[in-house]
C-alpha cells in the first residue's frame, strides 16, 4: 500500500524515534483513495536543520509517492527534544 511504502522508506532513511502517519483522504471530496496523508516524525536526523530543510529532506526521500498516488501530505518534522514540547496540529 502506499502508506506502507511511506513508512518503510522513511524508516529506511531516517531511523525516527517517532512515526505517525494518517491516512485523511476519507476527509477530502473526490474518490477515497490513499491520496492524502499526515505524517509526524521525530528523528534526530533533523537535528540542525531547518524546517525548509526537514521538508526537502522528506520530499526527497517520498518522491515517487509525491509524483503518484500522493495528492497532500501534511509534515510535522521534529526532534526528540522538540518533540517533548511540541503538539501536532489539526491538518
Amino acid at each position: 500500500t502506499v502508506a506502507a511504502a511511506i513508512e518503510q522508506k522513511v524508516h529506511a532513511e531516517l531511523q525516527p524515534v517517532l512515526l505517525q502517519l494518517e491516512n485523511e483522504s476519507h476527509q477530502h471530496a473526490g474518490p477515497r483513495t490513499d491520496s492524502h496523508f499526515k505524517l509526524v516524525v521525530v528523528a534526530e536526523a533533523f537535528r540542525g536543520l531547518s524546517k525548509v530543510k526537514r521538508h526537502q529532506r522528506l520530499y526527497q526521500i517520498l518522491q515517487q509517492e509525491l509524483q503518484g498516488p500522493v495528492h497532500a501530505l501534511a509534515l510535522h518534522l521534529y526532534t526528540p527534544e522538540e518533540w517533548e514540547q511540541a503538539s501536532v496540529p489539526a491538518s
